[in-house]
């Protein structure tokens, strides 16, 4: 089965070709720290993978992305891309917690993923030895993520969490696929391609307007 992944999470643009059988095999990958440049530079990635591979999009039998938590304008390049992309394929697309494909890529021993949700808060979950997620995704200051049983934390070093940091900082192709692995291989009907935001949005409906009384 050849997979495509994308991510537009955090700030890296990722999109890769990876090939599932009984083991994954990364065949490409693009990834471009840019926290301006998701919308830009992820459609070039995934022809750059494509040509790398020796591969077309007609051979992709199945997309995952990542489906956050992130901010809204980078997280939508990727779903949009992604959610286009099968479409038009007729392909299936898999969402992926964006903080489970870094979790995916260090199991062994419980974890603590954090992620860059600006305005001096992160996004965090964690995940134990197998690295299935016990907590979150949640957004908060750093200071009060609580990770009581996590001996490693992988992610974004924003924090002194007082834990040994591990890699990956940002979700890779590996990574996404490995977290999606069971429903690929069981040809699953997907998840909802749902955006993983966690904040309320900053533009509101306007009320109604006052009246004014007459003078």
């Amino acid at each position: 089965m050849l997979v495509l992944a994308v991510d537009t999470a955090t700030p890296a643009v990722t999109a890769g070709l990876v090939e599932v059988g009984e083991r994954a095999r990364v065949l490409a990958e693009r990834v471009t720290v840019d926290a301006k440049a998701h919308g830009e530079l992820l459609t070039p990635h995934v022809r750059d993978a494509l040509a790398e591979a020796g591969r077309e999009l007609a051979d992709v039998d199945a997309i995952v992305c990542g489906v956050g938590p992130g901010p809204f304008t980078g997280l939508r390049a990727g779903m949009v891309s992604a959610g286009a992309l099968g479409h038009a394929l007729g392909k299936p697309v898999y969402p992926v917690c964006s903080l489970d494909a870094i979790a995916a890529a260090v199991p062994g021993e419980p974890l603590l993923v954090v992620t860059d949700a600006r305005r001096r808060e992160v996004y965090w979950a964690t995940y134990d030895a197998q690295g299935v997620r016990v907590d979150g995704p949640h957004v908060s200051p750093a200071a009060e993520v609580r990770a009581p049983h996590a001996t490693r934390v992988a992610g974004a070093d924003l924090h002194d969490f007082g834990l040994p940091l591990v890699e990956p900082v940002h979700p890779t192709p590996a990574g996404l696929v490995a977290a999606a692995r069971a429903e690929l291989l069981a040809c699953a009907e997907p998840g909802p391609l749902t955006p993983l935001y966690l904040r309320r949005p900053d533009a509101v409906v306007p009320g109604a307007r006052k009246r004014v009384s007459p003078r």
